[in-house]
């Protein structure tokens, strides 16, 4: 008999046990094709403000760790529940004397941090609005667009960001001369600065127990800007109860965190909802402990997230699937850093994006390695004005794909559309709307009140709704080839970027009224210069450029090709970018995915070339060549 393979072994390996949610289905389906779907199980008891549980665990648990960073010199610098509260109330304090307000809110420009904590969690207790800014809106951009329209769209009364230096010239250009700027290190020495450490000065008991009193579920929380995917950001009014009727519905799902709070080693941006509602609120309201990562999915980033989890053992582990892609190396190569990152997880989480079959069965080979058992691997749907979690997958489905079913409390409608179904979300977790851009929230919603995600579903098992569903595209990115046939352009490129690892980032497919599929495609620089045997100085244009980097490409379209099983599914062209997707192009969104629209539009020229046959572009790699 032939010895049993690593990846046969991960396969059979025991499951480590977890306590996870049952989310059985409730299904009704109506002569119209229309089908709803809802839990069977009830959504339990949940806060009405973000306050109560910081003041309940910092009574239960006050010497818990809740919130750590590791300083200037590398140590570990822990806030404990009473520490953070003593902080949270003073900072309420100082905001209210200031009289801000949602017309008046918090603008928090720089990224995960305590000091972003701590201001977070005072303006949300004292009711003042807050809105977390993308970084990259003010480090990356060249012209500011969209820092500048966010700007104008909140009014706020102070703006925060951690680092003036850092962070001067985006707000000497986006930020009038009349609100106050907020910093916890280099004032603008041209403008007057508040020091963060003068915000946490005399408490006022009275004050602040009276504000607290004032916020109810329905208050506005927070406003999170969406990346700008299918267009310019829109401000999502977040309430109390959305966010903590989204941990209520977590609960449901992810059931082991009530009886052992979470301990996460994260990165994810506080500016978006998996890292700020999902993660961060996770944690508060189960009365866990937050290390907050200063790595991420970049060559520098990641040393600095496998330091991270050499040292803290996360109890459930959240990411993107980049990132454990970029992770798997450090496991594979750091004895320490495997044995302690498996040694108490419960659950591998992925979002943001698909999860390739690749990666997903390394990760599960490295734990069965170090451990013995496979560690199980989820993922869910949601989106910014779901707060965000809306489906969750709760059983171990054995590959990447399934979202699941609708949580505890959320209905989900599924409305038949161009031959797929388009999902559409109602619960309490859901946005009231957009701030000020009432167009928006007009067409957010059907007449119904159900929320349009824009996402189409499938079920896993057509015949057992239990077995969960399948994210089948984004409705939007779908197009008629000239023969009248659709592409489904969602799952075409999770296949051609999953055919393509590691060699590919991400993917545009071209094809609209057009005879077959071409593709725009964003290389990973990294893996193709190694590939051609390449110095690390060789420029994108080089590399791209090189017989080994092209044959491989030409060779893997070829494959591609010959397995598709029809023009809807069958790439003939592509032509790889030397030149990165650009956020002031709107190209690409600061969480790094892109925007297919305006990829095809800024880069129409490159279609046509992709098009051309008379004469062939020497650039174009074809599936028969």
């Amino acid at each position: 008999m032939p010895a049993q393979t690593s990846l046969s072994r991960s396969h059979s390996a025991p499951l480590r046990s977890v306590n996870l949610g049952a989310l059985d289905a409730v299904v009704d389906r109506r002569q119209d094709g229309t089908i709803y779907l809802r839990s069977a199980q009830p959504l339990g008891n949940y806060h009405d403000s973000i306050a109560e549980p910081l003041e309940h665990w910092a009574k239960v648990a006050p010497d818990r760790v809740y919130l750590a960073q590791r300083d200037a010199d590398g140590n570990w610098r822990r806030l404990t529940y009473a520490e953070t509260l003593d902080k949270v109330r003073r900072i309420a304090a100082a905001l209210l004397r200031r009289g801000l307000s949602k017309e008046r809110p918090i603008a928090i420009l720089s990224g995960n941090d305590i000091e972003h904590a701590l201001l977070a969690l005072a303006a949300m207790m004292a009711g003042i609005p807050y809105a977390p800014i993308s970084p990259a809106y003010s480090l990356m951009s060249s012209d500011f667009g969209k820092l500048r329209m966010i700007v104008e769209l909140l009014t706020p009364g102070m703006v925060f960001a951690a680092d003036g230096l850092a962070f001067g010239k985006a707000l000497h250009a986006t930020v009038p001369d009349d609100i106050e700027l907020v910093v916890t290190r280099n004032p603008l020495g041209d403008r007057p600065t508040t020091m963060f450490a003068d915000l946490i000065g005399d408490e006022d008991a009275n004050g602040v127990a009276a504000a607290r009193a004032q916020v109810a579920p329905d208050t506005i929380a927070k406003f999170l800007f969406t990346s700008g995917s299918t267009g310019t950001p829109k401000g999502v009014i977040n309430t109390h109860r959305m966010l903590l009727s989204n941990q209520a519905m977590l609960q449901g799902s992810l059931a082991f965190v009530k009886g052992e709070p979470p301990v996460i080693v994260d990165w994810l941006p506080w500016s978006h909802t998996f890292g700020s509602n999902h993660n961060f609120n996770l944690v508060l309201v189960n009365g866990g402990s937050f290390y907050i990562d200063d790595g991420n999915p970049t060559p520098p980033g990641v040393p600095k997230t496998a330091r991270n989890l050499r040292d803290i053992a996360p109890t459930i582990y959240f990411n993107v699937p980049k990132g454990y892609e970029a992770l798997i190396p450090h496991f594979r190569a750091d004895a320490t850093l495997r044995k302690n990152f498996f040694s108490r997880l419960n659950v591998l989480f992925y979002a943001g994006a698909g999860l390739n079959q690749t990666t997903y069965d390394e990760m599960n080979e490295i734990a069965v390695e170090t451990t013995g058992e496979r560690i199980i691997f989820i993922s869910s749907l949601g989106s910014t004005e779901t707060a965000p979690a809306a489906l969750a997958c709760t059983f171990d489905f054995g590959r990447p794909g399934n979202i699941g079913l609708p949580c505890s409390g959320v209905e989900l409608k599924l409305v038949p559309n161009a031959g797929k179904l388009e999902a559409r979300l109602r619960g309490p977790h859901i946005t009231p709307g957009y701030w000020r851009q009432d167009h928006h929230t007009q067409n957010a919603f059907d007449d119904e009140g159900f929320y349009k995600i824009g996402d189409a579903l499938k079920f896993a098992d057509p015949n057992d709704p239990d077995k969960g569903l399948i994210f089948d595209g984004r409705i939007a990115e779908d197009y008629k080839l000239s023969t009248g046939t659709w592409v489904s352009v969602g799952p075409l490129r999770g296949r051609f970027v999953d055919h393509f690892a590691p060699y590919v980032r991400d993917v545009v497919l071209a094809g609209a009224d057009r005879d077959f599929i071409g593709a725009l495609v964003f290389p990973d620089i990294e893996a193709c210069r190694k590939l051609a045997g390449l110095s690390a100085d060789a420029t994108p244009a080089e590399i791209v450029a090189a017989p080994t980097v092209r044959l491989l490409f030409a060779e893997r379209l070829f494959t591609m090709a010959a397995e598709a099983k029809g023009s809807s599914t069958r790439v003939e062209r592509l032509i790889l970018m030397a030149e990165p997707p650009s956020l002031d192009k709107g190209e690409a969104t600061d969480k790094g995915s892109l925007n297919q629209r305006a990829v095809l539009a800024s880069r129409a020229a490159l279609v046509e070339e992709l098009y051309a046959d008379t004469p062939p572009s020497p650039n174009v790699i074809r599936s028969d060549s």
